[in-house]
């Protein structure tokens, strides 16, 4: 039957990091590998009484298929939501997914042909990945830089590419703290970026999911929101990390007819999203006190990753070759090994010894691989786990180069 598959999905293995995850589910290991937010921050309270309510007020309508776009209680909760980050929209402007996942898989069905080439960053996402490589795109990609993206590394493959009759369909990235670097982009690469944006005519896709979620340094404008709704710019939301995952809710936001292309995209694949789920957004945006659950959330995540950072220090001083990334915000750091050290021979290697991370090589796409980084989850480990799980990366490593040392 294999030989009857797409030639797509003859080769395609599937989202790396979700592989990884796999391989963790002993509870004796200390996982710094997924992207979970702590379950110590989801507001349990909002979730039980608004779902409650719903299944009280109407439970058959509650537990009906919904409109596809989204129901239009969330979608006139989230366009109010929007304008404290001035972002203003209308109806028309905005689809509810279902996660902010399918949000980018519907960017990459709208746009992308086989071959088709993206603009990104690297490392990425490695979600966004696996959704374009079912797609069969390439890349433009640069290296991203302690302020955010390469702009006029970026410009200049772009002309290339251009020569050679070959324009890219988008610009991927995510300016706010970014999975997996943990970088956030300065305002003048936003500004710079979504200047080239309009001069190339390549739209932006800007992935948001942890805005909120920041601990230090000035807040900045959303290129969504520098652009002005002149429609250069796709935005891509979801309520994963700052609500809770298992809702599987989220919103993409964009030109009309950009946004009616995902209603029909949507339709056709998994038509609509759990109205339940929207119903207790909804109650989350309108009845909650969102902006003092930021503020716990921000306090708590502060905390952790100022402990993993002390963590870090303590067992890889300078001169041990490891370094990593200072976030502003988010939930991952990202950290770098000597060129000696294979973090995907390291994984298994760290598995024997009860901790685990993501290697950085799934944050490539392939012809762009890198072998000696790994994303580190500071979030939902508990601070004794946090301890502990550094000390054994730090033997993990010893473990490696004593084992290549003697082959």
């Amino acid at each position: 039957m294999k030989s009857l598959f797409t030639k797509i999905m003859r080769d395609f293995e599937g989202y790396s990091i979700g592989k990884t995850l796999g391989y963790i589910r002993d509870p004796g290991i200390i996982s710094f590998a997924g992207g979970l937010p702590s379950n110590d921050i989801f507001p349990l309270d909002i979730v039980q009484n608004s779902a409650t309510k719903s299944l009280k007020d109407d439970w058959a309508k509650s537990l009906q298929y919904s409109d596809i776009p989204g129901e239009v209680e969330l979608i006139e909760a989230i366009r109010d939501y929007l304008k404290k980050d001035d972002i203003h929209i209308q109806p028309e402007n905005i689809m509810i997914t279902t996660s902010g996942q399918h949000g980018i898989d519907l960017v990459g069905r709208l746009f992308l042909e086989p071959q088709d080439t993206i603009v990104i960053d690297l490392p990425t996402f490695g979600g966004a990945l696996a959704s374009f490589e079912m797609q069969d795109a390439d890349y433009i990609a640069k290296d991203i830089e302690e302020d955010g993206s390469d702009v006029k590394g970026m410009e200049a493959e772009i002309d290339k590419s251009l020569k050679k009759g070959k324009k890219p369909k988008f610009i991927y990235v995510v300016p706010d703290f970014q999975n997996p670097s943990g970088i956030t982009m300065s305002l003048e690469k936003r500004v710079a970026l979504l200047a080239m944006s309009k001069d190339y005519g390549i739209p932006l896709v800007e992935d948001s999911p942890y805005r909120e979620l920041r601990y230090k340094g000035a807040h900045l404008p959303s290129i969504y929101s520098l652009d002005k709704n002149q429609g250069n710019v796709i935005g891509v939301y979801t309520f994963s990390k700052i609500l809770c995952p298992g809702l599987r809710v989220g919103f993409n936001i964009g030109p009309p007819e950009v946004v009616e292309k995902f209603i029909y995209i949507k339709g056709a694949n998994i038509l609509n999203t759990p109205k339940l789920n929207q119903d207790i957004c909804t109650a989350f945006l309108r009845e909650y006190d969102i902006e003092a659950h930021f503020q716990k959330a921000r306090k708590y995540y502060t905390e952790k990753l100022n402990f993993f950072l002390e963590a870090l220090e303590e067992n890889f001083p300078q001169g041990t070759g490891v370094e990593w990334t200072n976030p502003e915000g988010g939930l991952f750091l990202w950290i770098t090994v000597p060129e000696s050290i294979n973090t995907l021979e390291l994984f298994y290697l760290a598995l024997e010894e009860k901790v685990a991370f993501v290697p950085g090589e799934v944050c490539y796409p392939q012809d762009f691989r890198r072998y000696n980084t790994m994303r580190v989850n500071f979030s939902y480990p508990t601070r004794d786990e946090i301890k502990e799980g550094v000390k054994r990366l730090k033997k993990v490593i010893q473990k490696y180069r004593v084992k290549k040392k003697n082959n």
